[in-house]
């Protein structure tokens, strides 16, 4: 309850999320984040997906991501 509520009044604080990911294969529009940036991680509580440094293992800056409408599918 308390972090629902700090989360409302100051945003998400990205403190729970996924092991560091590197998708292979084929690019499709669940990896679009590591195609463009290598590995990443992604916030469990909101969903934003962050760059991560392996050789500080460290999270980075956000991924930027186009917004869907602009995302052509593939053919």
């Amino acid at each position: 309850m308390l972090n629902a509520l700090l989360s409302a009044l100051f945003g998400c604080a990205h403190e729970r999320t996924t092991f560091p990911l590197t998708p292979t294969g084929s690019i499709g529009a669940s990896n679009r984040a590591a195609s463009v940036n290598g590995t990443y991680v992604a916030c469990l509580d909101c969903g934003k997906e962050f760059r991560y440094d392996w050789a500080e293992m460290r999270i980075g800056r956000p991924v930027m991501r186009r917004p869907e409408s602009l995302v052509r599918p593939p053919t």
